[in-house]
């Protein structure tokens, strides 16, 4: 079983930010492992390409993903939460269908992974499904769902979607859609920055049509204005599944400050994302995104459409372009540089509001935490900073599980 009963903490592992000398010399390899044992683990926001490699994962191999089935077991965590992820796309009714396709192949994709390992695998539809799976020693898979661009204009699609399993909702990713403004507007799409002043009409509706199905809302992404209207509507707390923090990385992706605090307020958690270019400013990242994505196809970054600029051959090795940098983005920060933003948010606004995200399969992964086979690394540096096993327990798992717990309780009220 996976989150055995630990009776006292490890070795005197609850120990202040002080304390941090004390732990190294104490804690062994054998300590950090029992507390990443007990701790329930989960991740709210994993991609999967769409090249995932389900015949690699049947023979029981590890693949090129950063999560597949070796990995899962390597790292121990006990929920991945997959998401049904929509590439932005130009506003238009045939992308909109395109994007619905491909959040459809995705889910066909989840789907396929995990009927053909019932023995470890298992769909999770709420925290008493968290909790019973991760107890029986399995692995609980989530969906969730991102970029309201592959919905159009149709809030009745929620509940489409809730029907298959999801549970977790993100508005947008970079680019405006027809329910919100996005923190990253394209120009390359026709974006206008705040265009919309936050979300629409039809994405305020959609706030309470979640809170009535028990769907968490996931607010990463989105405007400022956007974000604040998400907290005045919802009657649930919510989540940020994967975002960095602002006040370390001056990126409109990343919240500032006073966003950690509101989300915070409203009960919610916030989960630092690992990912490199939202943990540092790195000029070798934003060089080697230009001349290895976008330069060799005589592309401006920002700027230029590659869909509409590009023949179908070039657009091809745009797209290969981008997989392979994607892949190999964790090389450019490190496990200490993102526990860093993680300490950062925890003095901010408390350790009941925070919690881990990698956005593995789409450019997520540092040194040191390059897969989910890499979880138990940050239990280790974790112990090493001074944080007890109660709080390790926080981060991991259970603060996403209150905030679940809470939007269940509005599920069905009006």
């Amino acid at each position: 079983m996976k989150r055995i009963i630990v009776t006292a903490l490890v070795l005197g592992l609850s120990l202040n930010f002080s304390c941090k000398k004390k732990a190294e010399e104490t804690a062994t390899n054998e300590d950090f492992a029992k507390v990443h044992q007990a701790a329930l683990t989960i991740d709210p926001h994993i991609d999967i390409r769409e090249d995932f490699d389900a015949e690699g994962n049947d023979a029981g191999t590890e693949t090129l993903d950063q999560i597949d089935l070796v990995k899962l077991e390597k790292g121990q965590l006990d929920i991945a939460t997959l998401a049904l992820f929509a590439d932005p796309l130009r506003r238009t009714p045939e992308n909109i269908v395109l994007a619905r396709k491909q959040v459809d192949s995705k889910l066909t994709t989840i789907q396929d992974f995990v009927n053909k390992h019932p023995d470890k695998l298992e769909f999770v539809k709420s925290t008493k499904d968290i909790e019973r799976i991760a107890d029986g020693g399995k692995h609980g898979i989530l969906l969730s769902f991102l970029n309201a661009l592959s919905l159009g204009k149709d809030t009745s699609l929620i509940s489409h979607y809730y029907d298959k399993g999801v549970r977790l909702f993100g508005f947008a990713h970079a680019g405006n859609n027809d329910w919100t403004d996005s923190s990253r507007p394209s120009e390359a799409y026709g974006d206008k920055p705040n265009e919309a002043g936050g979300l629409t009409a039809i994405g305020k509706q959609a706030v309470p049509i979640l809170n009535r199905l028990g769907v968490i809302i996931d607010v990463s992404q989105l405007t400022t204005d956007a974000l604040n209207q998400t907290l005045a509507l919802s009657k649930a707390p919510v989540i940020a599944s994967h975002s960095g923090v602002r006040s370390i990385v001056d990126n409109t992706r990343n919240l500032s400050d006073a966003e950690l605090k509101a989300i915070a307020d409203k009960g919610g958690v916030v989960h630092i994302v690992a990912f490199a270019a939202y943990l540092k400013d790195t000029a070798a990242f934003k060089e080697d995104y230009k001349k290895k994505i976008f330069e060799p196809l005589g592309l401006v970054v920002g700027k230029d459409n590659p869909k509409e600029k590009l023949d179908s051959a070039g657009y091809r090795k745009f797209k290969d372009a981008y997989k392979e940098f994607s892949r190999n983005e964790w090389k450019y920060a490190t496990l200490n540089e993102y526990l860093n933003s993680v300490d950062h948010a925890v003095k901010l606004i408390g350790i009941d509001h925070v919690g881990f995200s990698a956005d593995f399969n789409h450019g997520g992964g540092v040194k040191g935490y390059a897969s989910v086979a890499d979880g138990p690394n940050i239990t280790q540096e974790l112990i090493k900073r001074g944080y007890s096993e109660e709080d390790i327990k926080k981060l991991w798992g259970g603060n996403f599980l209150r905030v679940f717990k809470e939007v269940e309780k509005q599920a069905g009220k009006s």
